[in-house]
């Protein structure tokens, strides 16, 4: 996909950037074209070739009809998530890596639920803050509204899958159960 200058784009785990320059510059095997992008979260610049673009998952902003489909994921009432952290981790990062909002708010959907069931890891606590920045800061650009208006609506449809998350069964150890006589 090919972006001109002054569009906005996804740069993934970074978020929303502007397409500042396209530019052809010299290497030792000849020319590349590279976009120049200005990071709007903390006014980073960052150079992407622009045949790895797709690569790199550099994406254009979402639509409204995108924003539904998070707000279905966020509220959907199913967590998938592994159950030791390792595999957890690892999935998350591959998640969060390919650029995806919808696999960004599986990631914020999994990380939130576990965080209200125990402690996270610090790693673990840095993912689940940077997918709610990630999902809140594209869906308050596409919807002209404020973070903090998308943040509320974002904890809204997350509370709605933890109310219709069923509950885990506890059961009594087997030797404390009680015993029933046949009699």
């Amino acid at each position: 996909m090919e972006f001109q200058v002054g569009e906005k784009v996804i740069y993934p785990n970074h978020g929303i950037g502007i397409v500042e320059s396209i530019q052809t510059r010299p290497t030792p095997t000849g020319k590349i074209s590279l976009y120049k992008l200005r990071i709007l979260s903390n006014d980073s610049r960052v150079w992407v070739p622009q045949e790895n673009a797709d690569g790199v998952g550099l994406r254009p902003v979402i639509t409204a009809s995108d924003v539904r489909k998070i707000f279905n994921i966020l509220g959907d009432g199913t967590i998938e998530q592994h159950s030791n952290w390792k595999g957890r981790f690892k999935e998350n990062s591959d998640k969060m890596r390919t650029g995806s909002i919808f696999e960004v708010a599986h990631v914020l959907k999994g990380l939130t639920f576990l965080a209200k069931k125990k402690a996270l890891s610090f790693r673990e606590k840095r993912m689940l803050d940077r997918a709610k920045f990630l999902i809140t800061s594209e869906i308050a650009e596409v919807e002209g509204k404020t973070v903090a208006i998308i943040e509320e609506r974002v904890d809204k449809a997350l509370n709605k899958t933890f109310e219709a998350a069923p509950k885990p069964v506890r059961q009594k150890p087997v030797g404390l159960r009680r015993r029933t006589s046949d009699a």
